[in-house]
Parts: structure tokens; sequence; C-alpha cells
């Protein structure tokens, strides 16, 4: 019996996050759709595959729909104002609103 020895395979580590951010601007999605089982996960892998974390996400099923806010921070307008044209694209959204903040300066830090 032989032994066969596989290479190893040493991954890099990612490059620094190279999009632009504007850390006191937080963004509200609300979403009206169908309810279906793959709407929420089609909603929140727009901000998935941009490596993005809701600050908040509520979603209530009401009858035949289901309504999904979704709260950023960070996020430029050019990008907030595109996540919100794909997100209507997807074909069991009926309507999407995206409102946007600016949060003061002066916010205290997170407790540790």
């Amino acid at each position: 019996m032989s032994t066969v020895t596989l290479p190893t395979v040493t991954l890099a580590a990612p490059a620094a996050e190279s999009r632009p951010t504007d850390p006191n601007r937080l963004v509200r999605f609300a979403v009206q759709a169908d309810a279906d089982p793959g709407t929420l996960p089609r909603v929140l892998e727009l901000f998935a595959k941009r490596g993005l974390v809701p600050l908040s996400l509520n979603s209530r099923l009401l009858g035949e729909t289901l309504t999904m806010e979704v709260e950023m921070t960070g996020m430029v307008a050019a990008e907030s104002n595109h996540v919100g044209n794909c997100l209507r694209q997807i074909p069991m959204v009926l309507a999407v609103a995206v409102t946007e903040r600016t949060l003061p300066l002066d916010l205290p830090a997170a407790a540790e």
C-alpha cells in the first residue's frame, strides 16, 4: 500500500474593504412582497453579497403579504439606490420604499 501526499493550499487573506462608506447614514428598506418561502433569502442576499450585515431586520406575515424592514448603516447613496432597484426586480416583490437619515456624530459608543 502506498501513501499519497497531497499538496497543501494556503488561501490569502481577503483584501481590505474598498467600497465607499458613510458611517453616519442610516438607510431603511421597506419591502412588501408575496408570502413565498424564497422571498426573505432573496432580499437578504442583496446585502450579504456586499458583505453587509443589517443593523436591524423585521419581517411580518400579514395574510398573503410579507412585509420586511431592513436598516443599514454605512451605505452611500449610490449603493442604497442600486440595492433598492435590485429589490424592485425580485419577481415576488410588490413595493419597495427606501428612506434615509443622517445619524448624529455624537452617538455614544456601543457598550462592550
